[in-house]
């Protein structure tokens, strides 16, 4: 294999592991900050429990996050060195901005109240864990801006002095219609998962306690785990809602900007819809290995022209049709394949070095898009879907029976989010190839030229194996304090005023 194609997995299985771990830090520690608050308003006990018990699990998950991610960044310049310097000066604002103002936020925060439970008041000590869980929201925030400046390149134009991406407009960046659609998209599938594991820690304990002569703390300890539970069903479902409108957004922006990847998220080969007949949305369609026609195909029409444009009976491109409009784009003078929805000013200056690269491919993989697409939607209606039932199984005082199927169901709430969350990004960054920068630079372009592939598939053997390694450790960490469950019972403590500092160490 060559040096990119390795550079590529290699990229690949890093940050899928590591975004295993985002979506949890953004959601459940503002879910954390929420059982705090209820605490600190009520004085209610179980609510502290909660905050300390799912506290714990956050940071032993953040710790992770953060060990992880550490290794994206040594890629850019390791693997990537034509990319970096390529979109450095994009890139520079948002991911300063996350470092110096998002993560500062989040760590220094989270720091105060981890080690202020028994220094700081408690109004002071509540809001570290609320500046916190803003300070990982705002990390997504500029890190997705960055992100869908390789989706949709706004806000620059090309320097052939320098050969390299300007900034010309810092707004546009922030204002790109692929962030405004993603970072609500994201975010919602964030809280799917973190509602998910929330939901599938007390759903699991409810269940081991629903028994006869119970004692007076495990009694507590339903009434908490319960709530908690209730909690976390109705977040997934909330957060189920808010993905699926704001995914309807997303797949309309992206089929103004990435047509290609709308043509293969349905393996639509031909040209479909328009003059009176209704675009097909592909329930199944089987193709050939090479990707390059189908064999099999079962669709629900209309349903594909109003995810692209609202409208049933919309023409929308094939694959075939793209591809030869895309080939003769390039190589005529009028070069702007729609990457924006109109006029790019950073693909039509680079327009002549493009030429030079000698692309002649511009379809992705098509079965990874295609499969990866449904996939992440039945795992999220299928989040959804055990949501509710929990929620049913749990009415008027109930408790759910062990056995082993609710034990694989609540397993599911948090899995069947997490991968979804994973295949989603698989579909965003896969269905854009064979651009690193929609449109702009070939990911072929993108890897540095004094890299062999030897050297790249030694550290990717490196780093899967390190991260084999810390997965045991998570796994372990997480499964030993699921276990223990929440702490035990604290002397009361009187809530009198904000000078009030908490009488017990975390």
């Amino acid at each position: 294999m060559s040096p990119e194609t390795i550079a590529r997995w290699q990229f690949g299985i890093t940050t899928v592991y590591h975004y295993f771990f985002v979506p949890v830090t953004i959601a459940l520690s503002l879910l954390v900050a929420v059982m705090q608050t209820m605490w600190y308003r009520s004085g209610d006990e179980k609510f502290l429990r909660l905050t300390k018990f799912f506290g714990k699990l956050f940071l032993i998950n953040f710790a992770m996050g953060v060990v992880t991610g550490i290794v994206q960044e040594f890629q850019f310049g390791m693997n990537w060195s034509e990319y970096s310097r390529f979109v450095g000066d994009i890139f520079g604002a948002p991911l300063a901005l996350e470092a110096l103002l998002a993560f500062f936020l989040e760590s220094t925060f989270l720091g105060l109240w981890i080690f202020g439970w028994d220094k700081l008041p408690k109004k002071l000590h509540l809001m570290a864990i609320w500046l916190a869980a803003i300070g990982t929201m705002l990390s997504a925030v500029f890190i997705l801006a960055a992100n869908s400046f390789m989706q949709n390149p706004v806000g620059a134009t090309y320097n052939p002095v320098t050969d390299r991406a300007e900034m010309t407009d810092f707004l546009a960046l922030l204002t790109n219609p692929v962030f405004l659609t993603t970072f609500p998209h994201t975010l919602a599938a964030a809280y799917m998962t973190a509602s998910g594991f929330v939901l599938a820690v007390s759903g699991w304990h409810l269940a081991r306690l629903n028994k006869a002569n119970r004692t007076a703390q495990e009694d507590a300890d339903v009434d908490a785990y319960r709530w908690a539970a209730k909690l976390g069903a109705w977040v997934l479902l909330v957060s189920g809602a808010a993905v699926i409108l704001s995914g309807d957004f997303q797949g309309k922006v992206m089929y103004q900007v990435q047509p290609m990847k709308m043509a293969a998220a349905e393996a639509l080969y031909e040209t479909a819809g328009g003059d009176g007949e209704m675009a097909p949305f592909s329930l199944l369609t089987i193709g050939t290995l090479d990707g390059s026609r189908p064999v099999f195909e079962l669709h629900v029409p209309g349903v594909l022209g109003l995810l692209a444009k609202g409208d049933p009976y919309a023409e929308i491109p094939g694959i075939r049709d793209l591809e030869a409009q895309y080939t003769a784009e390039l190589a005529s003078a009028e070069f702007n394949l729609p990457v924006d929805g109109g006029e790019n000013a950073l693909q039509a200056a680079y327009a002549d070095k493009l030429r030079t690269v000698g692309i002649t491919e511009f379809v992705p993989n098509i079965p990874v898009s295609y499969w990866s697409f449904r996939i992440m939607m039945t795992l999220g209606f299928i989040a959804m879907a055990i949501g509710a039932y929990a929620l049913f199984v749990l009415r008027k005082g109930r408790l759910p029976k062990p056995s082993a199927f609710w034990n694989v169901l609540m397993l599911t709430a948090v899995l069947a989010p997490l991968f979804g969350n994973s295949f989603g990004w698989i579909f965003t960054e896969m269905g854009r190839q064979p651009w690193i920068v929609a449109g702009v630079l070939p990911t072929a372009s993108a890897v540095s030229p004094g890299v062999s592939a030897g050297e790249v598939f030694l550290t990717m053997v490196l780093y899967t194996v390190i991260y084999g390694a810390l997965a045991v450790v998570e796994i372990g960490l997480m499964n030993k304090y699921v276990r223990l469950g929440l702490p035990a019972e604290v002397p009361p403590v009187e809530i009198k005023g904000e000078d009030d500092v908490l009488s017990f160490a975390y």
